[in-house]
Protein backbone atom coordinates (compact mmCIF):
# COMPACT_ATOMS: atom_id res chain seq x y z
CA UNK A 1 0.00 0.00 0.00
CA UNK A 2 1.22 3.51 -0.79
CA UNK A 3 0.05 6.94 0.37
CA UNK A 4 -2.30 7.40 -2.58
CA UNK A 5 -4.10 4.15 -1.79
CA UNK A 6 -4.31 5.17 1.88
CA UNK A 7 -5.89 8.47 0.91
CA UNK A 8 -8.40 6.73 -1.34
CA UNK A 9 -9.37 4.52 1.60
CA UNK A 10 -9.74 7.73 3.62
CA UNK A 11 -12.20 9.11 1.07
CA UNK A 12 -9.82 11.45 -0.72
CA UNK A 13 -9.63 11.07 -4.48
CA UNK A 14 -6.21 11.30 -6.18
CA UNK A 15 -5.49 14.79 -7.48
CA UNK A 16 -8.46 16.30 -5.64
CA UNK A 17 -6.28 18.61 -3.56
CA UNK A 18 -8.23 17.70 -0.42
CA UNK A 19 -6.50 17.54 2.94
CA UNK A 20 -6.57 14.46 5.18
CA UNK A 21 -7.65 15.25 8.74
CA UNK A 22 -6.17 12.78 11.23
CA UNK A 23 -8.07 12.54 14.51
CA UNK A 24 -6.00 11.83 17.63
CA UNK A 25 -6.97 8.94 19.88
CA UNK A 26 -4.57 8.69 22.82
CA UNK A 27 -5.00 5.47 24.80
CA UNK A 28 -2.74 6.83 27.52
CA UNK A 29 -3.15 8.04 31.11
CA UNK A 30 -0.67 10.92 30.73
CA UNK A 31 -0.89 12.60 27.31
CA UNK A 32 -0.62 16.38 27.64
CA UNK A 33 -4.12 17.21 26.38
CA UNK A 34 -6.40 14.22 26.84
CA UNK A 35 -4.52 11.80 29.06
CA UNK A 36 -6.75 9.31 30.86
CA UNK A 37 -9.87 10.07 28.81
CA UNK A 38 -9.68 7.23 26.31
CA UNK A 39 -7.63 4.49 27.97
CA UNK A 40 -10.77 2.40 28.48
CA UNK A 41 -11.84 0.54 25.35
CA UNK A 42 -15.48 1.65 25.27
CA UNK A 43 -14.50 5.29 25.82
CA UNK A 44 -11.89 5.05 23.07
CA UNK A 45 -14.41 3.55 20.70
CA UNK A 46 -16.98 6.26 21.38
CA UNK A 47 -14.34 8.90 20.71
CA UNK A 48 -13.34 7.19 17.44
CA UNK A 49 -17.01 7.06 16.39
CA UNK A 50 -17.43 10.74 17.19
CA UNK A 51 -14.32 11.77 15.24
CA UNK A 52 -15.37 9.63 12.29
CA UNK A 53 -18.83 11.24 12.31
CA UNK A 54 -17.20 14.67 12.46
CA UNK A 55 -15.24 13.97 9.28
CA UNK A 56 -11.90 12.50 10.35
CA UNK A 57 -10.25 10.76 7.41
CA UNK A 58 -7.85 8.75 9.59
CA UNK A 59 -7.86 7.77 13.28
CA UNK A 60 -4.40 7.93 14.86
CA UNK A 61 -4.10 5.56 17.83
CA UNK A 62 -1.25 5.98 20.31
CA UNK A 63 -0.35 4.14 23.50
CA UNK A 64 2.66 6.08 24.76
CA UNK A 65 2.72 9.77 25.61
CA UNK A 66 5.36 11.87 23.86
CA UNK A 67 4.67 15.08 25.77
CA UNK A 68 7.71 16.90 27.20
CA UNK A 69 8.96 14.99 30.24
CA UNK A 70 7.02 11.83 29.37
CA UNK A 71 8.34 8.56 30.73
CA UNK A 72 8.76 5.50 28.49
CA UNK A 73 6.18 2.71 28.40
CA UNK A 74 6.99 -0.99 28.12
CA UNK A 75 6.34 -2.82 24.88
CA UNK A 76 3.75 -5.11 26.46
CA UNK A 77 1.86 -2.23 28.08
CA UNK A 78 1.75 -0.28 24.83
CA UNK A 79 0.44 -3.35 22.98
CA UNK A 80 -2.23 -3.87 25.63
CA UNK A 81 -3.37 -0.28 25.17
CA UNK A 82 -3.52 -0.03 21.38
CA UNK A 83 -4.24 -3.45 19.83
CA UNK A 84 -7.81 -3.87 21.17
CA UNK A 85 -8.66 -0.35 19.99
CA UNK A 86 -7.23 -0.88 16.51
CA UNK A 87 -9.02 -4.20 16.14
CA UNK A 88 -12.35 -2.75 17.18
CA UNK A 89 -12.12 0.49 15.19
CA UNK A 90 -11.12 -1.31 11.99
CA UNK A 91 -13.89 -3.86 12.52
CA UNK A 92 -16.68 -1.37 13.24
CA UNK A 93 -15.79 1.81 11.34
CA UNK A 94 -14.98 2.42 7.68
CA UNK A 95 -11.97 4.61 8.39
CA UNK A 96 -8.23 3.94 8.11
CA UNK A 97 -6.29 3.66 11.37
CA UNK A 98 -2.70 4.73 11.95
CA UNK A 99 -0.47 3.56 14.78
CA UNK A 100 1.50 6.23 16.63
CA UNK A 101 4.52 4.30 17.89
CA UNK A 102 8.29 4.03 17.70
CA UNK A 103 8.58 0.37 18.70
CA UNK A 104 9.13 -2.28 16.02
CA UNK A 105 6.98 -4.95 17.65
CA UNK A 106 4.09 -2.53 18.18
CA UNK A 107 4.30 -1.51 14.52
CA UNK A 108 4.16 -5.13 13.39
CA UNK A 109 1.29 -6.13 15.68
CA UNK A 110 -0.69 -2.96 14.95
CA UNK A 111 -0.53 -3.57 11.21
CA UNK A 112 -1.62 -7.17 11.78
CA UNK A 113 -4.56 -5.77 13.77
CA UNK A 114 -5.57 -3.51 10.87
CA UNK A 115 -3.50 -0.30 11.01
CA UNK A 116 -2.54 1.01 7.56
CA UNK A 117 -0.14 3.82 8.49
CA UNK A 118 2.86 3.87 10.84
CA UNK A 119 3.30 7.29 12.44
CA UNK A 120 6.68 7.43 14.21
CA UNK A 121 7.96 10.44 16.16
CA UNK A 122 11.44 8.86 16.05
CA UNK A 123 11.43 8.51 12.25
CA UNK A 124 12.11 4.73 12.37
CA UNK A 125 15.41 5.16 14.21
CA UNK A 126 14.85 2.75 17.11
CA UNK A 127 16.08 -0.83 16.97
CA UNK A 128 14.28 -2.85 14.32
CA UNK A 129 11.79 -0.11 13.41
CA UNK A 130 13.06 0.47 9.88
CA UNK A 131 12.98 -3.22 9.08
CA UNK A 132 9.56 -3.70 10.68
CA UNK A 133 8.09 -0.81 8.71
CA UNK A 134 9.58 -2.08 5.46
CA UNK A 135 8.12 -5.53 6.04
CA UNK A 136 4.71 -4.14 7.04
CA UNK A 137 4.30 -2.66 3.54
CA UNK A 138 2.15 0.28 4.65
CA UNK A 139 2.85 4.02 4.46
CA UNK A 140 5.07 5.60 7.11
CA UNK A 141 5.22 9.10 8.58
CA UNK A 142 8.71 10.22 9.57
CA UNK A 143 8.82 12.96 12.18
CA UNK A 144 11.72 15.12 13.32
CA UNK A 145 12.43 15.38 17.03
CA UNK A 146 15.52 16.87 18.62
CA UNK A 147 16.43 14.77 21.66
CA UNK A 148 13.82 12.60 23.37
CA UNK A 149 10.51 13.43 25.05
CA UNK A 150 12.00 13.62 28.54
CA UNK A 151 14.57 16.25 27.57
CA UNK A 152 13.59 17.67 24.18
CA UNK A 153 12.40 21.06 25.47
CA UNK A 154 15.32 21.74 27.82
CA UNK A 155 17.33 23.91 25.41
CA UNK A 156 16.75 23.14 21.70
CA UNK A 157 19.38 24.65 19.39
CA UNK A 158 19.66 24.82 15.59
CA UNK A 159 21.89 26.58 13.10
CA UNK A 160 18.89 26.98 10.81
CA UNK A 161 15.82 25.14 12.04
CA UNK A 162 14.14 24.77 8.64
CA UNK A 163 17.24 23.55 6.82
CA UNK A 164 18.34 21.35 9.73
CA UNK A 165 14.94 19.63 9.94
CA UNK A 166 14.73 19.29 6.17
CA UNK A 167 18.19 17.72 6.03
CA UNK A 168 17.30 15.23 8.75
CA UNK A 169 14.09 14.21 7.00
CA UNK A 170 15.88 13.90 3.66
CA UNK A 171 18.44 11.57 5.23
CA UNK A 172 15.75 9.46 6.89
CA UNK A 173 13.90 9.21 3.57
CA UNK A 174 17.08 7.92 1.94
CA UNK A 175 17.49 5.36 4.72
CA UNK A 176 13.90 4.24 4.17
CA UNK A 177 14.38 3.83 0.45
CA UNK A 178 17.59 1.86 1.03
CA UNK A 179 15.61 -0.43 3.36
CA UNK A 180 12.95 -1.06 0.73
CA UNK A 181 10.36 1.58 1.66
CA UNK A 182 9.47 3.27 -1.61
CA UNK A 183 9.14 7.04 -1.72
CA UNK A 184 5.42 6.76 -2.51
CA UNK A 185 4.96 5.22 0.95
CA UNK A 186 6.55 8.16 2.83
CA UNK A 187 4.99 11.16 4.60
CA UNK A 188 7.13 13.66 6.52
CA UNK A 189 6.40 15.72 9.63
CA UNK A 190 8.67 18.58 10.81
CA UNK A 191 7.72 17.83 14.42
CA UNK A 192 6.19 21.02 15.77
CA UNK A 193 6.84 21.20 19.49
CA UNK A 194 9.33 18.34 19.56
CA UNK A 195 12.59 19.96 20.58
CA UNK A 196 11.63 23.42 19.29
CA UNK A 197 11.21 26.84 20.84
CA UNK A 198 8.29 29.12 20.03
CA UNK A 199 10.47 30.83 17.42
CA UNK A 200 11.49 27.52 15.85
CA UNK A 201 7.84 26.45 15.55
CA UNK A 202 6.85 29.74 13.92
CA UNK A 203 9.77 29.56 11.49
CA UNK A 204 8.84 26.01 10.48
CA UNK A 205 5.21 26.94 9.94
CA UNK A 206 6.09 30.12 8.04
CA UNK A 207 8.39 28.19 5.69
CA UNK A 208 6.55 24.88 5.58
CA UNK A 209 6.52 25.05 1.79
CA UNK A 210 10.26 24.32 1.78
CA UNK A 211 9.49 20.71 2.71
CA UNK A 212 7.54 20.24 -0.52
CA UNK A 213 10.95 20.17 -2.20
CA UNK A 214 11.35 16.63 -0.82
CA UNK A 215 8.45 15.56 -3.06
CA UNK A 216 6.46 13.65 -0.47
CA UNK A 217 3.31 14.68 1.46
CA UNK A 218 3.75 16.80 4.59
CA UNK A 219 1.89 16.25 7.86
CA UNK A 220 1.50 19.06 10.39
CA UNK A 221 0.68 18.39 14.04
CA UNK A 222 0.00 21.70 15.75
CA UNK A 223 -3.07 20.88 17.79
CA UNK A 224 -3.14 22.37 21.31
CA UNK A 225 0.67 22.64 21.39
CA UNK A 226 2.38 24.33 24.31
CA UNK A 227 3.71 27.18 22.19
CA UNK A 228 0.08 28.31 21.72
CA UNK A 229 -0.17 28.57 25.49
CA UNK A 230 3.08 30.50 25.68
CA UNK A 231 2.02 32.98 23.00
CA UNK A 232 -1.59 33.47 24.10
CA UNK A 233 -1.41 32.52 27.80
CA UNK A 234 -4.04 29.83 27.36
CA UNK A 235 -4.48 26.51 29.17
CA UNK A 236 -4.58 23.43 26.96
CA UNK A 237 -8.38 23.12 27.05
CA UNK A 238 -8.79 26.65 25.62
CA UNK A 239 -6.54 26.26 22.57
CA UNK A 240 -9.15 25.06 20.07
CA UNK A 241 -9.49 28.24 18.03
CA UNK A 242 -5.76 28.84 17.82
CA UNK A 243 -5.23 25.20 16.85
CA UNK A 244 -7.72 25.45 14.01
CA UNK A 245 -6.06 28.65 12.80
CA UNK A 246 -2.64 26.98 12.81
CA UNK A 247 -3.98 23.92 10.97
CA UNK A 248 -5.42 26.18 8.30
CA UNK A 249 -2.14 28.10 7.96
CA UNK A 250 -0.30 24.78 7.62
CA UNK A 251 -2.67 23.69 4.86
CA UNK A 252 -2.26 27.02 3.08
CA UNK A 253 1.51 26.49 3.27
CA UNK A 254 1.35 23.02 1.77
CA UNK A 255 0.45 20.45 4.44
CA UNK A 256 -1.56 17.55 3.03
CA UNK A 257 -2.26 15.93 6.40
CA UNK A 258 -3.16 17.62 9.70
CA UNK A 259 -3.21 15.74 13.00
CA UNK A 260 -5.75 17.24 15.41
CA UNK A 261 -7.71 16.80 18.62
CA UNK A 262 -10.67 18.96 17.58
CA UNK A 263 -11.91 17.24 14.46
CA UNK A 264 -15.24 18.94 13.75
CA UNK A 265 -13.86 22.47 14.02
CA UNK A 266 -10.80 21.67 11.91
CA UNK A 267 -12.74 19.79 9.23
CA UNK A 268 -15.20 22.64 8.83
CA UNK A 269 -12.44 25.23 8.44
CA UNK A 270 -10.43 23.17 5.97
CA UNK A 271 -13.41 22.11 3.86
CA UNK A 272 -14.45 25.76 3.51
CA UNK A 273 -10.89 26.65 2.47
CA UNK A 274 -10.99 23.85 -0.10
CA UNK A 275 -14.32 25.10 -1.44
CA UNK A 276 -12.82 28.53 -2.02
CA UNK A 277 -9.60 27.16 -3.51
CA UNK A 278 -11.19 24.60 -5.81
CA UNK A 279 -14.57 26.28 -6.43
CA UNK A 280 -16.37 23.11 -5.33
CA UNK A 281 -19.19 22.37 -2.89
CA UNK A 282 -18.14 21.58 0.67
CA UNK A 283 -17.95 17.82 1.32
CA UNK A 284 -17.67 16.82 4.97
Amino acid sequence: MNVEVLLQAAGIAPGSGRVAVMGILNATPDSFSDGGLFDILDNAMRHAERMHAEGANIIDVGGESTRPGAQPVSESEELDRVIPIIERVTRELAVPVSIDTSKAVVMTEAVKAGATLINDVCALQLDGALQAAAKANVPVCLMHMQGEPRTMQSDPQYENVVQDVKQFLSERMADCENAGIARDRIVIDPGFGFGKTVGHNLDLLRRLGVFAELNVPVLAGLSRKSFIGKLLDLPVENRVHASVALALIAVQNGAQFVRVHDVAETVQAIRMWEAVQHNEPVAL
